[in-house]
């Protein structure tokens, strides 16, 4: 194929892969949050629903129930899961970055399936997270008609998750950031363009096809005063302290939950139950609170008492959802709890700046986006969404204060995401760099190599000396009949043996061998055994099924690590600088 031709059709499967990641995650998303707010209207979770229920008592059964049958549902359904758990952002970042972009169909409809009852059911869970991981899995999906191209599974992934973001929020540049930088942590031409088309279609499909209306509506506002710069500040650095209250408040109900001694099927049941109680005073704390958060931008729709019980009872409700196992997202609950944030800053701002103080969409907003760009660590993304969602700019520079702000606070006393923290937890770190989180997780094994020499243990030294010399080597290896690792003989040792007063003593190898200071297991990391490497100086490390049974399944040599290491730099550069 000539290269003009072989440029076309790169060019044309990127479009291909954009628009059809694109328009699959744009139609899924939609279909989702539709099936969502039928579920809330027939099960009384919705505010106009509960308003239109007729008998208080039924409604109070009703406010226990639903919370508590969903969850009984989700756990049944968590048995289902390859691992038993809901799969969401984390695991999209992490099949992005370690596994060509291809990301389990099961687990991807399984997390879908068991958000939307979650969601329909009421539980204090976020949609935008199972958005995304749906988008997701059907850009991986797309991009698996040419199975030779990693980057191009890679930038599936990416394209799908734009492209829900984008239709969730009516903001394709925010949904093409937020796949950069949540996802992909990189900016490459190759991948950005796909993603573009992706999300381009996805904002078409959900404001010009189905013309869906935008998450809130905030009339024309700006900034009153200079001083009030200031009080963004504040609400950045105080949005901070929100967002870590309420990512560490999740991680503490997951140890908790795994620490009772209950089945887990039953889990999200206990929780959804203990929700529904707590409905019953507070009902703005059931389901995603799209409503609470429409009102939280007017001044005066909620009094001070009534935004610091909410604020604390969401944070409260989220952090029992999620870490009981319900299955959603953490990105929506952020939303609200950091409007609720905002607008209680700005009731206080109130009683300071009195006339002077602007419009109260402004402090919500930039409570919204200080704590949110916290949890999921977007602070580009949340600024681009405030800018495209109320297309004003005084209000997106006020926000981009308390955004700049807000993420450097919490990425010292926190890190940079509750997603980051989760998948450093499952031994995928990226606060070290992307380098090191691959080969902390790509296994030695596909480097092993059984070009060695094995010795009996009954071998003579002198033999043992003739067959190093003659496969040009200076190690072997002792192993018995069963493959076990007895020690390792070195050729200047036996040498030297053979020169002195024991030579004809009719020893053997096993008596000569001493163990290896260096030796590696099966599965082991290359990071791992590059560490270990540090001050090695020899051949070859044997490498053992494991410690225990110390059966020897050959060597790794220093170059093939330094391969390996190459090889990983290689196809992370070329994935991250490559232009088409």
């Amino acid at each position: 194929m000539c290269r003009a031709a072989a440029t076309a059709l790169q060019i044309a499967s990127i479009a291909v892969l954009g628009i059809v990641a694109g328009a699959l995650a744009s139609l899924a998303a939609i279909g989702f949050v539709e099936l969502v707010a039928l579920l809330n209207d027939w099960l009384l979770v919705s505010p106009r629903s509960r308003f239109m229920a007729g008998d208080p008592n039924w409604l109070i059964v009703a406010t226990i129930c639903v919370p508590a049958a969903g969850g009984l549902i989700v756990g049944v359904l968590h048995r289902y899961m390859p691992d038993r758990r809901p799969h969401g952002p984390p695991d999209i970042i992490r099949a992005a970055h370690l596994h060509d972009g291809r990301m389990p169909a099961r687990a991807g409809f399984l997390s879908a399936l068991t958000s939307l009852v979650s969601l329909g059911s009421g539980a204090s869970v976020g949609q935008y997270g199972p958005l995304a991981h749906l988008g997701a899995t059907l850009g991986s999906l797309a991009a698996r008609f040419n199975r030779n191209s990693r980057w191009m599974g890679t930038a599936g992934v990416g394209c799908g998750a734009a492209a829900a973001i984008a239709t969730a929020f009516n903001a394709p540049i925010a949904g093409i950031v937020f796949a950069h930088e949540v996802i992909l942590r990189h900016y490459s031409l190759r991948a950005f363009a796909p993603i573009t088309v992706a999300a381009t279609i996805g904002y078409v499909v959900a404001n010009i096809v189905f013309e869906r209306p935008p998450l809130f509506r905030v009339e024309a506002v700006s900034v009153k005063a200079a001083p009030e710069f200031l009080g963004f500040v504040l609400i950045g650095a105080g949005g901070a302290f929100v967002a870590v209250l309420y990512m560490r408040a999740i991680l503490y109900a997951g140890r908790a939950a795994r620490a009772l001694p209950l089945a887990d099927w039953s889990k999200p049941m206990l929780a959804g139950a203990a929700l529904g109680v707590a409905a019953i005073w507070l009902p703005d704390i059931l389901g995603i609170g799209k409503e609470t958060l429409r009102f939280a931008v007017i001044d005066d729709a909620f009094a001070p008492e009534e935004l610091a019980a909410l604020l604390i009872a969401k944070i409260a409700a989220t952090a029992l959802c999620i870490g009981f196992g319900f299955a959603g997202g953490v990105f929506s609950p952020a939303l609200l709890i950091g409007i609720l944030f905002g607008a209680l800053a700005g009731a206080g701002a109130e009683t300071l700046l009195g006339d002077l103080r602007s419009d109260i969409a402004i402090y919500a907003i930039c409570g919204m986006v200080a704590v949110t760009s916290a949890v999921i660590g977007a602070p580009l993304t949340a600024i681009l969404i405030v800018f495209e969602l109320t297309r004003n700019y005084d209000l997106a520079t006020a926000a981009m204060v308390s955004v700049v702000f807000s993420n450097l606070i919490s990425y010292r006393i926190f890190g940079r995401s509750l997603f980051d923290v989760q998948l450093r937890a499952g031994g995928f770190d990226l606060a070290a760099g992307r380098d090191r989180a691959i080969l902390d997780l790509r296994p030695i094994d596909g480097y092993l190599s059984r070009d060695y020499t094995a010795l009996t243990p009954e071998t003579p030294p002198a033999e043992a000396k003739s067959r190093l010399v003659e496969d040009r080597r200076h190690e072997g290896y002792v192993v018995d009949a069963d493959g076990r690792y007895l020690g390792t003989v070195k050729l200047d040792e036996l040498v030297a043996w053979e020169d002195g007063e024991n030579a004809a003593s009719g020893a053997t190898v096993a008596q000569l061998a001493k163990p290896e200071a260096l030796i590696f297991t099966a599965g082991m990391s290359i990071w791992a055994a590059m560490e270990g490497m540090g001050d090695f100086v020899g051949e070859s490390i044997p490498v053992l099924e494991d410690r225990d049974n110390g059966r020897m399944l050959g060597v790794v040599f220093e170059a093939s690590i330094v391969k390996a290491w190459l090889d990983t730099m290689d196809d992370t550069r070329r994935e991250e600088n490559a232009g088409a």
